[in-house]
């Protein structure tokens, strides 16, 4: 992707996009798999106009949701795998998570995934007004300092474009064990117009009925943090 199209908005990024080297395997994957999965309308070079991506096109009809940051996609793939009748796209800008996934995706076979293989605000640039129906961050970044906190997933600049390709009713999940993240989120994500669907302390302790513990989550259950899931619904 060419970050440096004239028409592309100057957007400061601050995650990491590649890590430690790539495992040949990997490099294979990212060779021979990622075109193909990589929805193209989200490239600038491609599409300087941001013209709409074609989900229709991209899942036959199927209903979309979406994953912001899967880290290393066991997430993405277990969804995957138990909705063949959803299409997930999943946007992920660290390039070792990005191979990774690919890996999963060729050892599982499923076959109703896309990947964006860059920063989520592009790809929000050209999804469809109201076309996801569930959504998902699952332990995000969580730029512990204090002046870093407006780098987070969980505020305007990237909640407003969220919201705006929600549709109604739909579903937003977070998972997070840093209780400052639970704090903002939750006095960020109702401001864009979702809604916080807690009655009772088991909503938001336990996860989710069809959930995959992932390494994030398993490295914070062995350091002793506690896992938070909140799900929101985007109003009608």
């Amino acid at each position: 992707m060419n970050t440096n199209h004239p028409q592309r908005p100057r957007r400061n990024f601050y995650g990491r996009v590649k890590g430690k080297s790539l495992k040949q395997s990997q490099k294979t994957y990212l060779d021979e798999d990622l075109a193909t999965l990589s929805p193209g309308a989200v490239d600038w070079d491609s599409n300087p106009e941001r013209r709409p991506l074609d989900l229709e096109g991209l899942f036959g009809g199927r209903p979309v949701w979406l994953e912001v940051g899967f880290g290393g996609g066991e997430h993405l793939v277990h969804q995957a795998e138990s909705n063949p009748d959803i299409g997930i796209i999943g946007a992920e800008p660290y390039i070792n998570g990005v191979a990774m996934l690919l890996g999963k995706i060729r050892r599982a076979g499923v076959s109703n995934l896309a990947v964006h293989p860059g920063d989520a605000r592009d790809l929000f640039d050209v999804l469809p007004d109201q076309s996801i129906s569930r959504a998902f961050l699952l332990y995000p970044d969580p730029w512990p300092k204090k002046r870093h906190h407006r780098r987070r997933f969980v505020t305007p600049e990237h909640l407003e474009p969220l919201a705006r390709v929600l549709k109604p009713g739909a579903i937003f999940r977070v998972a997070t064990d840093i209780p400052d993240y639970v704090r903002q989120t939750l006095e960020e994500v109702p401001k864009a117009g979702l809604e916080w669907l807690a009655e009772r302390p088991s909503d938001w302790r336990a996860p989710w009925d069809d959930w995959i513990s992932t390494r994030y989550e398993q490295k914070a259950l062995r350091e002793g943090r506690v896992p938070h899931y909140l799900t929101f619904r985007r109003a009608g």
